[in-house]
């Protein structure tokens, strides 16, 4: 099934275009933009639905030429077809000149449609429509409630988002007690719930109702405590995949109960974080949960992070590293009255403290290569977006 999008003035014949490309089967229209879009609009239309069609009509050749011009720039291989009400051989020129082979005419006969279809179907085979896709996407697993694990998920994430102009979304996937939200003061009333529930029709304009901006971090919140909630996989990827195509770093603050869509992340994640702490329940939970999985397949990416570690610890890095036969990636100091500073302010750490520069190197490490955007995508994701009133609204922080 193709994914296209529709960019027209003439909204009934675009309509007419729909009906006769849905008809096939072969074609979903995911969107259509009832005007010539600037380069932002484009790009974020394009990439929201990881368009491999783009038909554009050339009512105005003019326009439609600046279309094509600004849709080279992002370098993705979507095919563009012509569409108008009829074949004028001037305007057929026109669009052969800038590199169209395919134009379509009122009233889309569907053997034409079909034959049309055929073709770019041989194009994309050889040329697929190309969005980045990111693989830099990390896990925060706590061994038990309470070991600090949504506090370094947080700081570790606006790090990251501190590192250089990249995107940076951390989710909070704790239905149980999910304390992002608070530890921000986030207003938004949206949460990972909708985001997970609009999965199907997420677009350009939803997502920006969905999501915080802390800084230069984008935050999407568990909202009120749903235990009962049920994530389907499908769901899962479907959220995944927008995700992927928007960011160029994915956190997700787990749980830690194992639930079948928090596998479902793990499964999707370059690295998994444990967390736990000195104390010999954390420690016991944390094999229990090592030992699971290793059972899932997921031991490969595991690493373990020791936290609020003192000098009169019951158990030291190599006793931990012994304990879960797993070496321990990274330590971090208990700073309680820090800690509380930043939620009383609502922050996270500052960087040039002791505890924020010690989380700053270890988003550092878990980079391994340096954090550039893909050619000729400089803005950030959200830069690429504007409110309209949809069904879904939110009080953005």
């Amino acid at each position: 099934m193709f994914q296209s999008v529709i960019i027209g003035p003439d909204r009934e014949l675009c309509g007419r275009l729909q009906v006769a490309l849905e008809a096939t089967g072969q074609v979903e229209v995911a969107r259509t933009l009832d005007h010539y879009p600037t380069a932002i609009d484009l790009v974020r239309a394009l990439r929201a639905h990881a368009a491999e069609l783009l038909f554009l009509s050339f009512e105005s050749v003019e326009k439609a030429q600046e279309t094509v011009r600004l849709l080279e720039t992002e370098g993705n291989q979507v095919q563009v077809i012509a569409f108008g009400h009829r074949m004028d051989l001037a305007v057929v020129r026109e669009s052969m000149r800038i590199g169209l082979r395919e134009f379509l005419v009122a009233p889309f006969e569907r053997s034409t449609v079909l034959e049309a279809l055929d073709r770019l179907q041989k194009l994309l085979d050889r040329r697929p429509a190309a969005y980045g896709a990111t693989d830099q996407i990390f896990s925060f697993l706590p061994s038990k409630a309470g070991v600090g694990a949504s506090t370094i998920a947080l700081n570790v994430s606006a790090a990251l988002a501190r590192a250089s102009d990249t995107g940076v979304l951390l989710s909070d996937f704790d239905l149980n007690s999910g304390m992002i939200r608070f530890m921000l003061k986030l207003s938004n009333t949206n949460s990972v719930t909708d985001a997970i529930e609009n999965a199907g029709r997420m677009d350009e304009q939803l997502w920006p109702q969905l999501v915080s901006i802390v800084g230069g971090l984008e935050v999407l919140h568990a909202g009120h405590i749903n235990p009962n909630y049920r994530i389907e996989p499908s769901q899962i990827h479907e959220m995944i995949a927008f995700m992927r195509r928007h960011y160029k770093v994915l956190c997700f603050d787990l749980s830690g109960n194992l639930e079948r869509y928090s596998l479902e992340l793990m499964q999707e994640s370059k690295r998994i974080i444990l967390v736990c702490t000195p104390e010999l329940s954390s420690l016991h939970l944390a094999r229990e949960k090592m030992q699971f999985l290793r059972t899932m397949g997921l031991d490969g990416r595991i690493s373990v992070v020791l936290n609020r570690v003192h000098r009169k610890t019951t158990f030291n890095r190599a006793e931990v590293e012994k304990l879960l036969e797993a070496p321990v990636l990274n330590v971090f100091p208990n700073d309680y009255v820090a800690v509380n500073l930043a939620l009383a302010e609502g922050t996270a750490l500052p960087a040039n403290s002791a505890l924020g520069i010690a989380f700053s190197s270890f988003a550092e490490s878990l980079i391994q290569e340096k954090i550039s955007r893909p050619e000729g995508h400089k803005n950030k994701f959200l830069e690429f977006f504007t409110i309209s009133p949809r069904p879904l609204t939110a009080d953005r922080n």
